[in-house]
């Protein structure tokens, strides 16, 4: 692994598939890896793109000095961890997903690897937690803020509601 000077990144975390379960685990387990974090509320949502039973979801901020390819290895062990079976289907239930948003303001376009990841800007349950936690953080195409683009954003189409209480 390169020695980088350390980053703030934010990650995407969803289930629905045992969330009680698998989403304050995960938290955890990135906790165990990463240290401190900086934790959304949980937010609950219908299936997007398939019918499917809903998902929990929540943004977790980390600092790191992992590369962003290094640091999705490490993500994706801890889903593996937890039962993540991966599959050309986009679209379909999961014991847990952990998707990289940002990597400091870096604009990368390696692969896999896109950043910021433009589900920040299509996806109601992904826009909300980090405009709770990184609100007058500026997203790095957009020159806007996470909470000048959840203002922005069509809610209609994509209801959600937060967990009263969150998880674990």
């Amino acid at each position: 692994m390169t020695e980088l000077d350390e980053v703030n990144v934010w990650l995407g975390l969803g289930s629905n598939m045992e969330p009680e379960k698998h989403v304050p685990e995960a938290v955890r387990d990135l906790a165990a890896i990463f240290g401190e974090l900086r934790v959304s509320p949980v937010y609950e949502s219908e299936a997007v793109g398939f019918s499917g039973d809903n998902f929990l979801n929540l943004v977790v901020g980390i600092r790191t000095r992992s590369s962003p390819r290094d640091l999705v290895t490490q993500l994706r062990q801890v889903e593996e961890r937890h039962g993540r079976q991966r599959s050309n289907e986009k679209f379909l239930s999961r014991t847990l997903d952990i998707d990289l948003l940002t990597y400091g303001d870096q604009v990368v376009n390696d692969g896999p690897i896109q950043l910021p990841r433009d589900e920040i800007l299509r996806f109601a349950f992904v826009l909300l937690p980090l405009s709770d936690v990184a609100g007058n953080e500026v997203h790095p195409t957009t020159g806007s803020t996470y909470n000048q683009l959840w203002a922005a954003f069509n809610k209609q189409d994509q209801p959600l509601w937060q967990v009263v209480g969150g998880l674990g």
